[in-house]
């Protein structure tokens, strides 16, 4: 696998795990459910301005307009991931944090990885290589350090709220896998708004107080950056790699979050964040040097995203085109059989012989 296909995981691991530290400085002490809702109404906003920036400029050059839309059939998926994902998850973490230490939550959140993954093979049958499954383990492991206190990992009913947090981020981030086809920003604008109304909603609900409009302000900023940019490119991701390696890129957030931390609030490292960091290093080195080769035959397919006509994109168009750069229209995929390394991306989803 090349750094760059995997750069859309990485950068969106960087933004998300930059956003904590970040809600930190500019936000202060925002009631955590508020804050959660405050992010991704950030995210959402930001990236609907965006969405109408990128209209305007197609209009104004005469270029077709990429489509702002998703098939019917596809928003169940994406329902259901803002559901999972956007409301349920953030409330079961909120509430288990009333219950659990900081430390204990931070290393439970680790679970999410494994979860993803673990649904990806076993649920959706997407292809796992023991050196995937290995560096995954690695980057875990990782985690897991980076974040550990003694005896900060106390199990307790606090734990299972997290534990269920977990499991619904990693039933949204496979939901997501099942539209990643579509506009990533659109996507992303759309959950942030969607589950930012919703949160926001039921913090004031629940007694919560805006805070000054300069904390707001700066809630929405770092949501646009740290949720809706990260969002974006984690589709893209998804798009690219599939959900257990995209799942794996993400999980090296923590370790921007700390770099990140240290940079604002300098200090020197304990051995622990090098050992962190040398087994997330090694697992995203076993996931960068997977090659994955084999006879495999592509059913038809129809579907809409941005693409360059390379060996799976060889279909005519129905509309004046220059012949060069990426662009975006519905379009179909013929039967073709082949033998190329490839990943379990949108072309290629295909069942592995046991």
């Amino acid at each position: 696998m090349s750094l760059r296909s995997a750069s859309p995981a990485l950068a969106a691991a960087l933004l998300f795990g930059a956003s904590t530290p970040l809600a930190k400085v500019l936000v202060g002490d925002v009631p955590a459910l508020l804050l959660a809702g405050l992010l991704y109404l950030g995210s959402g906003l930001g990236l609907s301005i965006l969405l109408a920036l990128r209209w305007a400029r197609e209009r104004s050059s005469a270029r077709a307009t990429t489509p702002l839309g998703m098939p019917p059939t596809e928003m169940p998926w994406l329902l259901g991931a803002i559901v999972f994902g956007g409301m349920l998850g953030p409330a079961l973490l909120m509430q288990g944090l009333t219950q659990s230490s900081g430390a204990a939550a931070s290393l439970l959140l680790n679970v999410e990885g494994v979860l993803t993954a673990v649904i990806a093979w076993w649920v959706f049958k997407e292809n796992a290589d023991r050196q995937v499954v290995l560096g995954m383990l690695a980057i875990v492991a990782g985690g897991a350090l980076l974040s550990w206190a003694p005896a900060g990992a106390t199990f307790s009913t606090g734990a299972l709220y997290i534990l269920g947090a977990c499991l619904c981020w990693a039933i949204d981030n496979n939901l997501t896998r099942r539209v990643s086809t579509n506009d990533a920003m659109l996507i992303a604008s759309f959950k942030g708004l969607v589950a930012g109304a919703c949160n926001t909603t039921l913090a004031l609900g629940a007694g919560a107080h805006l805070p000054a409009p300069s904390t707001v302000g700066a809630s929405l900023l770092v949501g646009f950056f740290g949720y809706g940019l990260s969002l974006t490119l984690f589709v893209v991701a998804l798009r690219l790699l599939g959900t257990a390696r995209t799942g794996a890129y993400f999980s090296v957030a923590p370790l921007f979050g700390v770099v990140i931390s240290l940079a604002i609030w300098p200090a020197v490292p304990g051995p622990l964040f090098w050992l962190a960091a040398a087994l997330m290093a090694l697992g995203v080195w076993l996931h960068l040097r997977e090659r994955h080769l084999h006879e495999h035959t592509h059913a038809p397919l129809e579907h809409s995203h941005r693409h360059l006509h390379d060996e799976h994109h060889r279909h005519a168009h129905a509309f004046e085109w220059e012949g060069a750069g990426p662009h975006v229209h519905l379009h179909h995929h013929e039967v073709l059989t082949h033998k190329h390394p490839h990943y379990p991306d949108i072309h290629h989803r295909h069942s592995h012989p046991q």
